[in-house]
């Protein structure tokens, strides 16, 4: 193979199996060897590669580790580098998440660049600049408004279906007017949310769908034995590794089109635009039992009831948290947020969550409230609410409303995992409306 003039060998190498590649570059020259490593062309999968065609959008809807973000990050390199584009905007769910994966992450632009070629990173200008002038700004989709004004080229989005702010969007693509072709890349594992929805109906989009398991071989074989397997045979799998988009789940207590309908982009405001005070303000707590990998989350939300006797969700801050972690955040949360108290269940142990958040905030106002009936009864006045209109989200909030319209009366937890965030929310609203709410305005049953 050496013999072969230097021109035909990336010819020949694209030819090989791709398991066969990386053993026939140790036999061929350094510097070519480093070419071939940096070209794209050689290594891509057809789900990787740009459509052919006219079109506005790419979507890349794909399973959790199937190689989306190195396939947008491929894509912006080579329209920055052959001056296809010159201007771009990258807009993330959040700018620690752009940075993390799509900037400095193992398949984010810097990676993937040619040393010679790598733009320069500009954290505090927000900006990647590359050696030939093409200029990269980046966003935030938790700041939609900063997506107003800047004009582009080309744009990516990065896991569109989790943003808060879905009208970060809107105006990412009010800007896309520059140039003669201006094309925006999304890659996402899916959500069923009225922007992905409208995305994929759009004439003017091009859709990728891929799987967790046609990028096994650069995983690790333990993500497929802990992770993979524990979400296989699941409704959830098949949105999380399979890239599908899921319909809503028959006799859930909610479902995304009546969420979509709540969802308000800023709190309650008067007749000048100013926010009104909330009239009380709770930050709910469900404690997992431990923390770890395969624990439960421990659920934590803040919610606020508005002058118009309305309740609105405002942060979500469920994980897996080990105790003293999540008790910290707790008190951040309340004293972020102006709250008047946390409300924390009980059943798991409630002298120990009381001595917890004590002893990390010793002047927190902490009720203890205690489960007598299922979660799926105890949901149930919670959910009428939202039919009745009476409970809103402010903006997006993923993996919360996946639960939520999930929530069936024999859920197994076994294969779907405890409920920790719908459970927090019940207990904030209900502590909110339901306990003092007209015995005449909500019916169950």
């Amino acid at each position: 193979m050496s013999a072969l003039p230097e021109l035909s060998l990336i010819d020949e190498l694209a030819a090989l199996p791709a398991e066969r590649r990386a053993a026939a570059l140790a036999e061929i020259p350094d510097e070519l060897a480093a070419q071939a490593l940096y070209d794209w062309s050689l290594w891509a999968r057809p789900d990787q590669r740009e459509p052919q065609g006219r079109w506005r959008v790419w979507l890349m809807r794909s399973g959790r580790g199937a190689g989306k973000t190195r396939a947008g990050a491929e894509w912006v390199r080579a329209k920055a580098e052959g001056g296809t584009y010159g201007r771009f905007n990258l807009v993330g769910r959040t700018m620690d998440d752009l940075r993390n994966t799509a900037i400095e992450g193992p398949s984010g632009i810097l990676s993937v660049s040619h040393p010679a070629l790598r733009p320069r990173y500009q954290p505090r200008r927000r900006r990647l600049l590359w050696p030939n002038g093409a200029l990269a700004l980046l966003f935030s989709a938790e700041e939609p408004d900063t997506l107003r004004g800047p004009q582009c080229e080309a744009a990516w989005c990065e896991e569109v279906a989790s943003w808060r702010y879905p009208e970060a969007f809107d105006n990412l693509m009010l800007g896309l007017r520059l140039g003669s072709d201006p094309r925006c890349v999304i890659t996402s594992t899916p959500r069923p949310t009225k922007l992905l929805r409208n995305l994929v109906a759009a004439a003017s989009t091009v859709q990728t769908v891929s799987s967790t398991y046609i990028n096994r071989t650069n995983l690790a074989p333990q993500f497929f034995s802990d992770t993979v397997s524990s979400y296989e045979g699941t409704r959830l799998g098949r949105q999380e590794l399979y890239g599908e988009i899921l319909e809503d789940v028959p006799g859930a207590l909610w479902n995304h089109e009546l969420l979509d309908e709540l969802r308000v982009k800023a709190p309650p405001a008067d007749a000048r635009g100013k926010p009104l005070p909330w009239k009380r303000v709770l930050v709910a707590v469900d404690p997992a039992v431990s923390s770890g990998e395969a624990a439960d989350e421990t659920g934590i939300v803040v919610v606020a009831q508005g002058e118009d006797e309305h309740a609105y969700l405002l942060a979500d801050r469920s994980g897996r948290h080990a105790p003293i972690e999540w008790g910290r955040l707790v008190s951040e949360l309340y004293h972020a947020h102006e709250a008047d108290k946390v409300v924390a269940e009980a059943n798991q142990g409630g002298d120990l969550v009381t001595s917890l958040l004590r002893t990390v905030d010793p002047y927190l106002p902490v009720k203890l409230v205690r489960a007598s009936r299922g979660k799926y009864v105890r949901a149930e006045p919670v959910a009428v609410l939202y039919k009745q209109g009476r409970v809103h989200h402010l903006g997006c909030f993923s993996e919360l409303e996946d639960q939520m319209c999930c929530f069936v009366p024999d859920i197994d937890r076994a294969r779907q995992g405890s409920p920790d965030r719908v459970d927090a929310l019940v207990w904030g609203l209900t502590e909110l409306l339901v306990k003092h709410r007209d015995p005449g305005v909500i019916r169950v049953g």
